[in-house]
């Protein structure tokens, strides 16, 4: 039998090992020193509520599924029929190909060909490897079509130290905006976080505070990297997820509408622009033929994680 995710891929090195699949190229499984590290889901299960999957050629929402580009009118199919909304980009479902593998490292690789509401054509590329400290995630997409074209890329893991529920974990991340969003889910403004429930620039306890919200300007360390944070005060256990410069916005989600992961893991979502990009311009970035981009991200146990 055929899992729904497609071919598991297994990487190891140590005592860590994660679990990349066929379908949509996502990470299912990541794991250290015997501790899951994300909220995954089974090896005879589908990925649900968008967890490990990859979101390109745009994350997050798109209003009415409608944008326009070099003053052409593009229409997607709306996939989030009760906001009428598209989301989360073309290939969640489809299959990928691992194009090299190594004990510790794996590239899978899938051909965006020109469809009905996106006809621009990718190439792309995600790298997942295992190194001392964790797991890295460098994605390149290459435009190998004959005309310019918009893109976006975002992730959706799903953190979690093992405990009942996020609200006894410290979540330190470093964003000094939040964008407020309204009940499809589409910003409509931005505001500081200072004196909201939303900032979490010191790590403090989650509590009861419900997160759906995207945040940008963030503060990086000296190497770039922005870094949020999960900490268990009482076991004394910390996971982070890190972006380098390419990822402007990070959107944190506890899942409280959906049954299957409400509290029981923060989502950290790395994404190169806001929701509804694709319609308001906003940090879209534009590739011409020929052109590409990479970016980055990782998981680490604890804080301390260099490229």
């Amino acid at each position: 039998m055929i899992a729904p995710s497609g071919e598991q891929i297994e990487i190891i090195a140590r005592d860590q090992q994660a679990v990349i699949v066929e379908v949509g190229g996502g990470l299912r499984s990541y794991s250290a020193g015997g501790r899951e590290l994300v909220d995954g889901y089974g090896a005879n299960q589908m990925s649900s509520s968008g967890r490990g999957q990859v979101l390109i050629p745009w994350p997050n929402r798109l209003q009415d599924g409608s944008y326009e580009f070099d003053g052409r009118h593009h229409q997607l199919p709306l996939n989030e029929a009760e906001r009428s909304n598209a989301i989360h980009g073309l290939v969640r479902w489809v299959a990928w190909t691992s194009t090299a593998r190594e004990r510790h490292r794996v590239v899978m690789e899938y051909a965006l060909h020109p469809q009905p509401g996106y006809p621009f054509s990718l190439k792309l590329g995600i790298e997942y490897v295992l190194l001392d400290r964790g797991l890295r995630v460098r994605t390149t997409a290459t435009n190998v079509g004959v005309d310019a074209c918009p893109y976006g890329i975002g992730a959706h893991p799903y953190l979690t130290l093992g405990t009942a529920t996020v609200d006894r974990l410290i979540l330190h991340a470093p964003a000094r905006t939040v964008l407020r969003s309204d009940r499809r889910g589409l910003p409509v403004g931005a505001e500081a976080v200072e004196d909201t429930e939303c900032d979490f620039r010191r790590p403090r306890l989650i509590g009861s505070t419900t997160l759906d919200h995207a945040f940008t300007d963030l503060e990086r360390d000296g190497d770039g990297l922005a870094r949020v944070s999960l900490r268990d005060p009482d076991q004394g256990t910390e996971v982070s997820l890190w972006v380098d410069e390419s990822y402007p916005y990070l959107m944190l989600f506890t899942g409280d509408p959906l049954p299957d992961v409400r509290r029981r893991a923060l989502a950290v979502e790395p994404m190169t622009c806001p929701p509804n990009a694709f319609r308001t311009g906003d940090a879209v970035i534009r590739l011409e033929p020929g052109a590409s981009f990479t970016s980055t991200w990782g998981i680490a146990r604890g804080r301390a994680h260099r490229r």
